[in-house]
């Protein structure tokens, strides 16, 4: 053993863990715009596929590629990060034209990225996007 007092031994563990609560508690807080998603957005353009994968007046969650496309009319497309603004947690679904944060229960229109139902209260960030050679491509320069 060390050699010190169990009292400073007990007063060090009990202060590492409170540090350690201290971060988790700071990774769900709701002072948070991007949660602990260190990027909320593709840093580089990502092939999603062919266009007609989302339908016209619906959406489509591109889970892997953390990408929400919404298709408001023929040849028309707008894209959101899928990634929730209040903790950074993956959306899961789509229900009713809403993204559904499977974290705390956030709620998001697929068709603007405003949240809708909290804890979340900043809209998903709009993520660029174009069809190019007959694919739906996300990201910058898309």
């Amino acid at each position: 053993m060390s050699g010190q007092p169990a009292a400073r031994r007990t007063v060090l563990k009990g202060a590492a863990l409170a540090g350690a609560a201290g971060l988790g508690a700071a990774a769900c807080s709701t002072e948070s715009k991007l949660g602990h998603a260190q990027v909320p957005t593709p840093t580089a353009p990502v092939d999603l596929g062919a266009p007609d994968a989302v339908p016209v007046g619906g959406a489509k969650l591109y889970r892997e590629e953390r990408v929400i496309v919404h298709c408001p009319a023929k040849g028309q497309y707008k894209a959101f990060s899928a990634q929730c603004t209040h903790a950074g947690c993956l959306l899961d679904k789509i229900e009713d034209m809403e993204g559904n944060c499977p974290c705390h229960g956030s709620r998001f229109d697929v068709t603007t990225g405003e949240a809708l139902k909290g804890p979340a209260t900043v809209p998903l960030p709009e993520v660029p996007v174009t069809v190019r050679g007959g694919k739906l491509i996300a990201g910058p320069d898309a």
